[in-house]
């Protein structure tokens, strides 16, 4: 299958749609990506307003036909402008993700010692000894 993607979608979950017509409720075809599928894919949205070769098997789903892209090897020509995702990206994040921030590791606490008030007067025993 050969089309221009008109838009790159997330939906529910960490689906990713690609949508090959200007209003996805009329077009006859999709492309779907699964969360799982997508940490092997790579970033799919360089794909917007391309044209793309998808191969794979076409299955109906909800009245429309569909591929479902569990593979990079499945875009053919277009795999090279597909760049990875971050080690830490998380597909139900909804797509944000960050590098992190650093910052110094914090100094640890010591207790604080307790202040005891001495009891007075102090009470010395006697040394038998000294007897």
């Amino acid at each position: 299958m050969t089309g221009k993607v008109f838009r790159v979608k997330p939906g529910a979950r960490g689906v990713t749609f690609f949508d090959f017509c200007e209003d996805f409720r009329v077009c006859p075809f999709t492309v779907v990506i699964f969360p799982a599928h997508l940490k092997d894919i790579g970033d799919v949205r360089p794909l917007k307003d391309r044209v793309v070769e998808i191969h794979g098997d076409i299955k109906e789903y909800d009245g429309r036909a569909q591929i479902v892209l569990s593979q990079l090897r499945q875009l053919g020509a277009a795999a090279v402008l597909v760049p990875k995702l971050p080690k830490n990206y998380d597909v139900e994040n909804k797509g944000h993700y960050s590098a992190g921030t650093f910052s110094l590791p914090k100094p640890s606490k010591t207790p604080a010692k307790k202040r005891q008030t001495p009891t007075l007067p102090i009470d010395i025993p006697e040394d038998p000894a000294d007897r």
